[in-house]
C-alpha cells in the first residue's frame, strides 16, 4: 500500500500516468512532452514499474509503458479514481493535448520514426 501511495505522490509519474491512460506508449513521447531527461523519466517509470501499476515492452530499440491495473480490487479502485481526477486537471489535459499534437506532428517534436502511441485521436489537423 505505501509503495502505490508513494508513486501516486510525485507530480512527474502522475503526468505519466496520464499520458499512458488507456494506451501504450513509447518512452521517446514521454521525454518530448514533460521537456525532461530521458534517464530522469526513466528511473520515475521504474518507479511506476516497481509500484506493479506500470508494464513495458521493449520493440527494437523502442520501449513502450501502459498502466496495469493492481491485483489489490483496494489498490484498483484508487488508481481508477487517481486516473479519472487527472482527466479533469487542467495541466493533465494540457499535456494531453500536447500529445495528440506530437503523434500528429511527429517532426516538430523531433520524433520522427518512433512507434505512435496505441490507441491516439487525432486532431482536426491530422484529418
Amino acid at each position: 500500500m505505501q509503495t502505490l501511495f508513494q508513486a501516486l505522490g510525485d507530480n512527474t509519474r502522475l503526468r505519466l500516468l496520464n499520458l499512458m491512460g488507456e494506451q501504450e506508449v513509447c518512452v521517446c513521447y514521454f521525454v518530448a512532452i514533460l521537456g525532461g531527461p530521458q534517464p530522469k523519466i526513466s528511473r520515475h517509470l521504474a518507479y511506476l514499474r516497481n509500484a506493479g501499476i506500470v508494464s513495458a515492452r521493449r520493440e527494437g530499440k523502442w520501449m513502450h509503458y501502459r498502466i496495469v491495473m493492481p491485483p489489490h480490487i483496494g489498490a484498483t479502485q484508487i488508481l481508477r479514481q487517481t486516473l479519472d481526477w487527472l482527466k479533469e486537471d487542467k495541466a493533465m489535459q494540457t499535456d494531453r493535448s500536447k500529445l495528440v499534437k506530437a503523434c500528429c506532428a511527429p517532426a516538430k517534436y523531433d520524433l520522427e520514426g518512433v512507434p505512435i502511441p496505441t490507441v491516439v485521436e487525432c486532431c482536426e489537423a491530422c484529418q
